[in-house]
């Protein structure tokens, strides 16, 4: 199969199998062949991936934006080095043609890592309240850890517009595609940590309708960004 990933999951900065999950077949929208098999998380995935996210957060958190935002622009710049290898993995995903994922797929992505790894210093440090004699102030703090939920459409720029403000905030991130498009949101996790970031903090888990209730309704779960239908946001 010509878009086999090394496993179907990528959680604390590595690749994990589970093959009591589900299978999950990924096709090649052009021609409906078979181009690689994953498995859905199954509830232990799903807390493996938490817990991971769960650990790293707090010393993520306590790096100055200053220091997370040079790991997003590193990862923006990796992705534009990759552009082309990146592109054709999101055609085979997706089935569009090379001609508008080499232009707008990647290259999306890599702009959201690229603007909110440079917006960092000027707006998260919460501002002074004027109330007289008095002083007042507010502290922008993390949430924790965050879920991301992608659609077929926009497979890897979701996953960075999705990951790039969660992170640059000081947020961890478990993040579940597509069944329908799998394989390239696994590429972006590689970068990240390729860029530099610590481990646990963007985890990566293959799932279909099932896997959505474990991860919103998980206690540590402190906010989610779903992209997708109205049904499934029910």
């Amino acid at each position: 199969m010509k878009a086999q990933p090394k496993a179907s999951h990528f959680i604390d900065g590595e690749y994990v199998e589970d093959t009591d999950g589900t299978v999950i077949e990924s096709l090649y929208p052009a021609t409906g062949e078979v181009i690689a098999r994953l498995h859905a998380a199954t509830p232990a995935i799903v807390e493996q991936a938490i817990a991971a996210a769960r650990r790293a957060q707090p010393e993520w958190a306590a790096m100055s934006p200053m220091a997370r935002g040079r790991i997003l622009k590193r990862a923006a710049e990796i992705m534009r080095e990759r552009n082309r290898a990146l592109s054709e993995l999101e055609t085979l995903d997706t089935g569009k043609p090379i001609q508008e994922t080499i232009v707008a797929d990647p290259t999306s992505g890599a702009d959201a890592f690229e603007f909110f790894g440079g917006v960092a210093p000027a707006g998260l440090n919460g501002s002074h309240i004027p109330l007289g004699q008095d002083f007042a102030y507010t502290k922008r703090v993390p949430l924790g850890v965050c879920v991301g939920i992608g659609a077929w459409n926009y497979p890897q720029q979701i996953a960075c517009w999705k990951a790039a403000p969660a992170l640059i905030c000081g947020n961890a991130m478990v993040f579940k595609p597509s069944e329908n498009t799998p394989l390239g949101v696994l590429k972006i996790a590689e970068i990240l940590h390729e860029a530099g970031l610590p481990k646990g903090l963007f985890n990566v888990i293959q799932g279909d309708r099932d896997t959505g209730p474990l991860l919103v309704n998980h206690p540590d779960v402190a906010k989610v960004s779903l992209t997708g239908s109205v049904p499934t946001g029910r």
